[in-house]
């Protein structure tokens, strides 16, 4: 049940990939209103909301490969040549590598500024950079971009579920229910 089958999604494996969804919407949805508000002692405490949670995407990430490294997913339903699901490989793996990326950029910039990169309002982080323009300047630069390339990259494997969801394939109720099957 928790643990993943050759033909099952397990319950851990489909609570982490939904738990992380909605936690890399509130992510994208606060920090698109960090990008657009000027900072001041007022709105302070969202920047804090804002690294605390994606310390939480970042490990919760580690935890789901981990996770697959213990209990592999499923391979994809159909042929493994197929274009759809190599495409859909690909897409995972960006996905990854951008959940994995895109944390480590925004700390990398907050050390950089100088500032105490501080997670749930009590835990201070070390810096991974030297205090620098240079380095907050390029932090931001790539954090923003690697932003930029992870919605393009959800648009496309929502896209990609939601026609797999409409041929009644089987995939988008593997990670919903577990199985392929109604029962």
């Amino acid at each position: 049940m928790w643990r993943n089958t050759p033909t099952r999604f397990g319950l851990l494996t489909r609570a982490l990939h939904w738990t992380m969804a909605l936690l890399i919407f509130a992510l994208l949805a606060l920090g698109t209103t960090l990008a657009n508000i000027q900072p001041g002692l007022a709105n302070l405490w969202l920047y804090g909301l804002h690294k605390t949670l994606g310390f939480i995407a970042l490990s919760l990430c580690l935890i789901r490969l981990i996770w697959h490294f213990y209990s592999p997913p499923p391979p994809p339903i159909g042929p493994a040549r197929a274009l759809t699901n190599r495409l859909a490989r690909a897409t995972h793996t960006a996905i990854y590598l951008l959940l994995l990326a895109l944390p480590l950029s925004g700390w990398v910039a907050s050390a950089a500024s100088g500032l105490d990169v501080v997670i749930f309002g009590h835990i201070t982080l070390p810096a991974i950079a030297p205090v620098s323009a240079a380095w907050e300047d390029t932090g931001f630069a790539l954090h923003g971009l690697l932003t930029k390339a992870l919605m393009a990259l959800l648009v496309a494997h929502i896209a990609g579920a939601t026609l797999r969801g409409l041929k009644h394939d089987g995939t988008l109720r593997r990670m919903i229910h577990g199985s392929t099957s109604t029962d």
